[in-house]
């Protein structure tokens, strides 16, 4: 141990026990129907993450209590409702920028990036009942402003994991473009196309890196996991066995390359190295899904022979409760055998405060991280990460999100025990 006290002993006791006073709590009680009033924005539909296009386009036209009080497009929003309401289509679009500065680095200090999203939703089959069909899309442009792309920052500074997972340097690609049909009266879905694993696998309420935590400790995988496959042509189907437990399972192409989407028809069929995944989980039921959650998922990737990237597999486990209407408490955990990701084993725990609904949130953070020997040739020492941002939602078109990273012991500079990474992010919808 590098550090006598504070942040690797104490903090982490008591998040666990806070976590742990929360989800051990009986997840039942709440009628199907019941509402959380200050966390609707996680309110998505069966198996429709927070960074399915459908729930950003949803909670970008929810009304919101802004600092503010300014809504600078409501005529164009009113103008895209009229649109949804006459054809079935639903789209928008953001620019989200991030940007970072660490107190210590062994190369550059800085980092920053932004990202253009365009997305969109069309319901084309029964549009009025349960079993919608719909095409959905994502189409992206991601940059760097500075030398180091955020994903890479944390190379930069000796530390195993990225402060922020998508903000890369690949230019335009294509996130998702799949069919979706909803059946068994909406209480199962699949997809079927170009995919986005992130939009319901292992998913929890505070996962996305545009909204929420930064780090990718605190998303999906829990850094035990190659950045999971997105733009990836294959197949998704789950549901509710009951009314409160779902069971989901995917196959999609391990070789995916979102620049390059529609290879996605060469490397699939004629390799066909894939990622699976399956996971049960217990629920609320309905569009509690991403609120009071506990489950188990499972996965196995293949080798690539398109990228040369390792197989493997792994678990994740989840349980995430809301109580007292503003707090959502979490504890989270993976391990990993192979599969080229950064961590072997992962343990997060923390919680979100939203005071008021469609406003202002905060988030804290603590992750315990073993780094994976496999991928780095060698065992190197334990890390923990801290996280806290507080996301000030400025106008109905526009939130910032101050954000302060810790990184303890980083293995691979040995020389720095504390780290501290001070970030902000800022979106804009249109």
């Amino acid at each position: 141990m590098k550090l006598a006290i504070g942040i690797p002993t104490t903090l982490p006791a008591m998040f666990v026990a806070a976590a742990l006073l929360a989800t051990i709590a009986p997840i039942g009680g709440l009628a199907q129907d019941a509402t959380q009033p200050n966390w609707t924005e996680f309110r998505a539909d069966p198996l429709d993450g927070p960074s399915s296009a459908a729930s950003i386009n949803r909670q970008t036209a929810e009304e919101k209590q802004d600092l503010l009080n300014q809504n600078l497009l409501e005529n164009w929003e009113a103008w895209k409702a009229g649109v949804k309401e006459r054809t079935g289509l639903s789209f928008g679009a953001d620019y989200t920028a991030v940007g970072f500065g660490a107190s210590s680095s062994l190369g550059d200090d800085t980092s920053a990036g932004g990202i253009a999203r365009f997305f969109g939703s069309w319901s084309l089959a029964n549009r009025d009942g349960p079993n919608t069909g719909s095409l959905e899309f994502k189409f992206e442009h991601r940059h760097a402003f500075t030398d180091v792309a955020p994903f890479a920052f944390g190379a930069q500074l000796g530390y195993v994991g990225t402060p922020q997972p998508v903000f890369n340097d690949q230019g335009w690609r294509g996130t998702t473009l799949y069919w979706k049909q909803y059946f068994a009266d909406g209480r199962g879905v699949f997809r079927i196309g170009f995919l986005d694993v992130k939009e319901y696998f292992n998913v929890y309420a505070l996962a996305s890196p545009w909204n929420h935590f930064n780090n990718l400790a605190f998303s999906i995988g829990s850094n035990t996991m190659a950045v999971l496959p997105d733009g990836a042509l294959g197949v998704m189907v789950g549901g509710y066995v009951t009314d409160n437990v779902y069971v989901v399972g995917n196959i999609v192409d391990a070789s995916a390359d979102p620049t390059a989407m529609f290879d996605g028809f060469n490397t699939f069929f004629d390799d066909f190295d894939t990622f699976k995944s399956l996971e049960v989980g217990f629920t609320e039921g309905g569009r509690r899904l991403f609120l009071d959650n506990a489950h188990i998922a499972l996965w196995h990737m293949d080798d690539s022979a398109a990228t040369g990237a390792p197989g493997g597999w792994g678990v994740n486990v989840s349980a995430s409760k809301v109580f007292d209407d503003r707090w959502l408490a979490f504890l989270r955990g993976a391990w990993a055998h192979e599969g080229g990701g950064l961590y072997e084993a992962s343990v997060s725990t923390g919680f979100g405060y939203k005071p008021n609904p469609g406003g202002n949130l905060l988030g804290v953070g603590v992750n315990w991280g073993r780094p994976n020997r496999n991928t780095f040739g060698a065992a190197l020492g334990d890390q923990w990460t801290g996280e806290t941002f507080y996301r000030i939602q400025l106008a109905e078109n526009m939130e910032i999100t101050p954000n302060l990273q810790l990184l303890v012991n980083p293995a691979l500079n040995p020389s720095k025990d504390l780290i501290a990474i001070f970030g902000l992010r800022a979106r804009i919808t249109f």
